[in-house]
């Protein structure tokens, strides 16, 4: 992961196809073209796990039904808790037959409709329910140095509780950190890089104009009419954090795509 930042590859997020939509060739096609873009411009493709609970198509099996070429280091695949132990252990295997080693390993969203594992699945026996924790200790038991496991942070949750759980993870397996979405310097992003100089940290940019939509993540309410230009809180990033990477979450690829190559700054403003 420190190659991606070093090289300033982005992190572009897409979302699979629902399970219920009424439209799912136009959906396989617009997942299809994104992913290829991504590809093709040298970015690492991140691929959501039924985001915000809900029930979407894997993918790693959109990939693999739909003939894509998965380049080597250009895919992540976000794998949470909800899964039965099969649908764990088929993602995995055929993340590795498919060459795709990076993961994103969160506890999820969760939902009625989803199953979730069981510490028995994972052979975790100090534990009630199975979190990110529990996920990644099986990960690297079962599969070695295989995958490139990375892990979220969220500093918006009580600092204690939150660096705690870091520990875990780290003392897991996590090899790389992907923030929640900030918009500016983030005082908990600055202690966690302090405290983990090494550690290849990737913050998200949060690219949607509808920024009120954040307002469970920061645990505040921001009003509906709230301007923001998400481009140019891109750059502000890269000028506060210039030794980590970027995460884009709701990119728009019909407005946003073609600015974001130059938007990738350092002091003084060459590129």
């Amino acid at each position: 992961m420190r190659h991606h930042i070093e090289n300033r590859i982005y992190h572009v997020e897409i979302l699979p196809p629902k399970q219920d939509t009424e439209k799912l060739m136009d959906d396989l096609a617009a997942f299809t073209e994104k992913f290829n873009r991504v590809m093709a411009s040298g970015y690492c493709a991140c691929i959501t796990d039924n985001a915000m609970g809900l029930l979407a198509f894997q993918g790693h099996e959109c990939i693999e039904e739909l003939g894509l070429e998965a380049k080597p280091d250009q895919v992540m695949i976000h794998l949470n808790t909800f899964h039965t132990k099969a649908n764990l252990d088929e993602i995995l295997a055929t993340c590795k037959r498919l060459g795709i080693a990076n993961l994103l390993v969160i506890s999820g969203d969760g939902s009625d409709r989803l199953p979730k594992l069981s510490p028995a699945d994972v052979g975790a026996t100090d534990t009630a329910a199975v979190t990110s924790v529990e996920l990644l200790r099986y990960i690297r038991r079962e599969h070695g140095s295989f995958f490139h496991l990375g892990v979220a942070f969220n500093p918006y949750e009580p600092a204690d509780h939150e660096d705690e759980k870091m520990e875990r993870k780290l003392a897991a397996g996590a090899e790389f950190v992907i923030t929640q979405p900030i918009i500016e310097r983030n005082a908990r992003v600055d202690a966690l890089l302090r405290k983990h100089p090494d550690l290849p940290v990737i913050v998200e940019a949060w690219m949607s104009k509808k920024l009120h939509l954040l307002s469970d993540a920061v645990g505040y309410t921001i009003p509906e009419d709230t301007a923001f230009d998400p481009i140019a809180t891109l750059k502000s990033l890269h000028l506060i954090y210039p030794k980590c990477g970027v995460y884009l979450s709701l990119l728009g690829f019909k407005t946003q795509y073609d600015l974001i190559k130059d938007t990738w700054v350092v002091e003084g403003g060459a590129q």
